[in-house]
């Protein structure tokens, strides 16, 4: 239950920030405004996770700040000061199940029935909400909505796909950092002088930095490590409901019937969208098929000293020795291809 509260700050913080981005920070500034909430972030956990981009980390670093900083950033700042809060937190709950999309055409990866079932339940939520025919609902903020979404998605592609070498708490640093590196000329370019700062606007983008962005950043790789995936993804429900209560509540907001129909309609597509249990079980058998352990279960000639096992009691990464006067017995003896029997199905 420690657990569960710590990682619900992260959804929690991230609906406040449509509310605090429309109420209190300065119009018509998107770049700075992305820029003052990305940086500070990344230099906040930079300083905590207290590690530098090694190889290619640096160059990657760059893309992935761009797509999931930078050009995100920017457009949810766009999105959250024209749209209503509830409907621009609504929307982006959709995420997830973009995601999903943008896997299976760039990747492959095909989704479930109850995936596709989920995209179209969230979807037909999100025209629900949308599709009212009343005014107020900016056709630019939910084209934003929907670019930051799909930038965000190929941005998390290549994340997975560029996981080694780093943890997940200083990536995340470096990602900030770099995007925020990258919007401060953009910025100066495109909207000339810093905009001017009052007091509240000064307390909101320290809240916006530093609460929504790199404290709820912490929680939510916390609860990443110390629960299950879809337990924090459910978790994650709470980013919307709380955007349409501060929309409602505080703004003074109003959703009718339709509206309310198709909240429940995006929160019921996303739990529908959620991974199987199965499914989550094979992201850990995924990671017993990188490339070195795929050549040692197999027994190719790739396999280095460094993918043995163990040897039991040792700390050095070579095969456990037999007794020199005791031949191999048939379990142990080289297959056709130098596989190594049924020790080579031994991990670590």
């Amino acid at each position: 239950m420690r657990w569960m509260a710590v990682t619900a700050f992260a959804p929690v913080a991230w609906g406040t920030n449509y509310y605090v981005t429309r109420e209190f920070l300065p119009a018509g500034h998107p770049l700075y405004g992305a820029a003052y909430r990305a940086l500070p972030a990344g230099l906040v956990l930079l300083a905590l996770c207290g590690q530098r981009p090694r190889g290619a980390w640096w160059w990657r670093s760059a893309v992935l700040g761009l797509l999931n900083v930078s050009v995100f950033f920017v457009l949810v700042y766009i999105a959250s000061q024209t749209l209503p809060t509830s409907l621009a937190s609504t929307v982006m709950a959709v995420s997830p199940l973009t995601m999903m999309l943008v896997a299976w055409l760039l990747m492959s990866e095909r989704p479930r029935a109850t995936h596709l079932a989920g995209a179209g339940v969230g979807l037909a939520g999100v025209c629900l909400m949308l599709l009212t025919g009343a005014e107020g609902v900016s056709a630019g903020g939910v084209a934003a909505s929907a670019a930051a979404m799909l930038a965000s998605s190929i941005g998390y592609i290549l994340a997975r796909r560029w996981s080694d070498g780093a943890d997940v708490l200083a990536s995340t640093a470096w990602q900030l950092t770099a995007g925020g590196l990258l919007l401060l000329p953009a910025a100066a370019a495109a909207e000339g002088p810093p905009p001017a700062v009052s007091v509240p606007a000064l307390f909101a983008f320290a809240y916006v930095a530093l609460a929504a962005t790199a404290l709820a950043f912490t929680a939510w790789f916390t609860g990443l490590r110390h629960l299950p995936a879809g337990t924090v993804g459910l978790v994650g429900l709470l980013n919307p409901v709380t955007g349409v209560l501060l929309g409602t509540a505080i703004a003074s907001e109003t959703l009718t019937v339709q509206q309310l129909g198709g909240l429940a309609l995006v929160l019921a597509g996303v739990v529908l969208g959620r991974p199987t249990r199965a499914e989550r079980r094979g992201g850990g058998r995924a990671a017993l098929a990188a490339p070195g352990l795929r050549r040692l279960r197999r027994g190719l000639p790739g396999a280095t000293r460094s993918h043995w096992p163990l040897r039991r009691g040792s700390g050095s990464a070579r095969p456990a020795s037999r007794p020199a006067d005791k031949p191999p017995t048939a379990a142990q003896a080289p297959g056709p291809h130098g596989s190594c029997g049924d020790r080579a199905n031994e991990l670590p």
